[in-house]
């Protein structure tokens, strides 16, 4: 499996440019394909669990040839209730080998999280900070161990 850790760089990109999105967009693929290994091959809703961390809950939204769209979350207990943190919804575009934050749930828990999405407008920067996220929150999954296989 490839590492995008092992990528070599043809060209030094900028942050927050059109070509360093489009390299994000491929380090979130690269990320998801450890999450999920089949993901071309996936349907329904999984939970990953680990020791130490919080339940995932993945389900897959809609599936064609090209695309697969899904939503990736942790359910937490709250004293108002049940709380979706982060809530992410993500294309993942098979045939370009990338994967990109559709949305992001309006109601995040986390200051750092409220405070990237608060800073920019412009769509680059919504895209760009989304997708930062997302390969964030991707590298701490494959961190802490979490795998989905369709069993």
């Amino acid at each position: 499996m490839l590492l995008d850790s092992l990528l070599v760089p043809e060209t030094i990109v900028s942050p927050k440019s059109f070509v360093g999105l489009m390299s994000l967009y491929e380090s979130n693929y690269l990320r998801l394909l450890r999450l999920i290994p089949e993901i071309d091959r996936i349907d329904g809703c999984f939970r990953s669990r680990v020791a130490g961390d919080c339940e995932l809950f993945i389900e897959v939204i809609e599936t064609s040839r090209y695309t697969v769209t899904l939503s990736l979350t942790y359910h937490l207990s709250t004293n108002e209730g049940l709380l979706s943190d982060p809530d992410m919804m993500v294309r993942v575009y098979l045939d370009g080998q990338q994967a990109e934050v559709l949305a992001i749930g309006e109601r995040q828990r986390h200051a750092a999280l409220r405070r990237l999405i608060l800073e920019h407008k412009e769509e680059l920067d919504r895209r760009w900070r989304f997708n930062v996220i997302l390969n964030k929150w991707l590298e701490y999954l494959s961190d802490q161990g979490h795998l989905i296989l369709d069993h």
